[in-house]
């Protein structure tokens, strides 16, 4: 948990955080989508498994899923380098501890729109093995959060994320509330 804290002491300047954007824009937004698109239906195939796509439905639950879900990531990282110049990556943390805008609404809204746009393009495609690999992804997210980052902010913001934890919901958005 040292490297977090060191991480959290030193200075990262825009021009260090926007490489460290670009490089998540490839992996999370771009490669993880395609890697389920291109091969989940492949899998289903090899396995026997038959589509659950049945059209309109699927493409309506589909992307308003991953418009809700990709709104909700964009906007957590919006706010993250705007409000407490950082970045969702551990190795250039935020320098604040986030409690306003998404991270009202619950303490994971990162986490949450990646897991609705994952689930959206699985429902999309109408893939089983693509839901089942987001139940994957989603698993070893909140795995995580509760084992490494839990912990990590606790060290890093003490007593304030010990009350913020307390009163803010860990994924499920629920309305703030200022007597909570």
């Amino acid at each position: 948990m040292d490297i977090f804290a060191k991480w959290q002491r030193q200075d990262t300047p825009e021009k260090n955080r926007i490489p460290a954007l670009i490089v998540g824009a490839l992996i999370f937004p771009i490669s993880a989508p395609a890697l389920i698109v291109f091969f989940a239906p492949h899998i289903d195939v090899y396995l026997g498994w038959g589509s659950f796509f049945r059209g309109w439905p699927n493409f309506l639950i589909g992307v308003l899923s991953v418009l809700t879900g990709g709104a909700s990531a964009f906007w957590t990282i919006i706010e993250q380098i705007r409000l407490a110049s950082g970045t969702p990556f551990p190795m250039l943390p935020t320098k604040q501890l986030l409690v306003a805008g998404p991270f009202a609404y619950c303490r994971n809204p990162m986490t949450l729109g990646t897991i609705l746009a994952y689930a959206g393009i699985a429902i999309w495609i109408g893939s089983p093995s693509a839901v089942l690999a987001v139940a994957a992804i989603t698993a070893t997210l909140v795995g995580y959060l509760k084992c490494i980052e839990e912990k990590e902010l606790l060290l890093r913001f003490g007593d304030e994320y010990a009350e913020y934890k307390k009163k803010t919901p860990f994924m499920i958005p629920m309305p703030p509330r200022k007597n909570r």
